[in-house]
Parts: structure tokens; C-alpha cells; sequence
């Protein structure tokens, strides 16, 4: 999730700054992939895999587990407030619709081959 957020705040800040590695095609296309199956995972109403995962090994550990999501839980108790999980959901749409939008305005820049060094 940290890459979701930095990375967004990353295309924004360093097109302001004017840095060319965070329109480097590689790191916007797993941008926006990670932002997508984020989004995908919400609207399908499948828990993250990490998730599962930490339940699973809490409940081998005998530790309490949560109910929903890892950012849903994390969220909650950093806010206080219990949302429903559609504003979890309108979220991520809205982020992801967000990184879509950087797309363009700030397209990725894709090299030709006789652009790239050594050619």
C-alpha cells in the first residue's frame, strides 16, 4: 500500500520537479498495476492474499484476528470511525481512477530504440 501512496505522491512531485525516473514506464506501468488489482480485489470482494495470510498465521498463533480488510482494520483504528466497506470501495475506485488520470497528464515516457543508450 505504501507503493500505492508514494508512488503517487512520487509521479506528482517529481513531474513538478521535473524528475525523469518517475515517468519511467516500468515503475508507472507497476504503479498502475498495483493501484488495479487493489481496486479489482474491492470490487470483486476478495480479501488480499496478505490478508488471508496473516489471519491464517494469527490463528495458528492463537492471536486475535480481525474482521475485513488490513487497510479497512488499520484505517478504523487510526480513525475511530467504522465505515461501511463500499467507501473502502469508492476509495480505491476514485485512487485508482486518480492514477489513471496522471496517466495523462503525466504520460509515461516510452523510448524509442535508437533513443536508448547503447544503440
Amino acid at each position: 500500500m505504501s507503493f500505492v501512496l508514494g508512488g503517487l505522491v512520487a509521479v506528482i512531485a517529481g513531474n513538478a520537479r521535473h524528475w525523469r525516473w518517475v515517468n519511467a514506464p516500468a515503475f508507472r506501468i507497476a504503479h498502475l498495476v498495483a493501484i488495479a488489482v487493489i481496486a479489482a480485489e474491492a470490487w470483486c470482494g476478495v480479501v488480499c492474499p496478505l490478508t488471508t495470510l496473516e489471519m491464517w498465521l494469527r490463528t495458528r498463533a492463537g492471536a486475535p484476528t480481525y474482521r475485513g480488510s488490513f487497510i479497512e482494520h488499520w484505517l478504523q483504528r487510526l480513525l475511530y470511525y467504522d465505515a461501511p466497506p463500499w467507501v473502502f470501495l469508492a476509495g480505491y475506485t476514485l485512487f485508482a481512477a486518480f492514477v489513471v488520470a496522471l496517466w495523462w497528464r503525466f504520460p509515461p515516457r516510452f523510448q524509442r530504440r535508437s533513443e536508448r543508450p547503447g544503440f
